[in-house]
């Protein structure tokens, strides 16, 4: 039986300094900030599926009963990509190294994909990656 999954809702970060992070995601990857709250941050990732914008969310809950604290070498999450165009990989490359960011690159040749990585304020593995026919 197929899969009723038409696309992806949401990934959903705990995170310890909301307000680095908040600003690093609006303003270093470039995401549209939906909606601030006291403890978290939505941002729009894209249209989505059915009425559920696609959503990047940052969740503090340091303030909750048993919060025990993060380890960002102990997470179970090896890294999340954002889709980008082809024509746009040159220009995101330069825009993060002029604002400092160390970046990691990779080929995926058995699918055509061009990657760079690089680590948000709480090390978080993030990727930006496009089809590249050429790879």
């Amino acid at each position: 039986m197929p899969s009723a999954v038409k696309a992806l809702g949401e990934i959903a970060l705990r995170v310890e300094d909301l307000e680095a992070m908040t600003t690093f995601y609006e303003d270093v990857v470039g995401l549209e900030l939906m909606k601030r709250f006291d403890h978290s941050s939505f941002f729009r990732i894209a249209e989505g599926y059915g009425g559920h914008t696609q959503i990047l969310a940052l969740f503090d809950r340091s303030e909750e009963t048993g919060y025990k604290g993060l380890d960002a070498e102990r997470t179970t999450s090896d890294h999340f990509a954002f889709a980008i165009a082809l024509e746009d990989f040159e220009r995101e490359k330069e825009r993060l190294e002029a604002l400092g960011v160390s970046l990691e690159f990779s080929n995926h040749a058995w699918v055509h994909w061009r990657s760079l990585y690089f680590k948000d304020p709480e090390g978080h593995s993030v990727e930006f990656v496009c089809y590249d026919s050429s790879v």
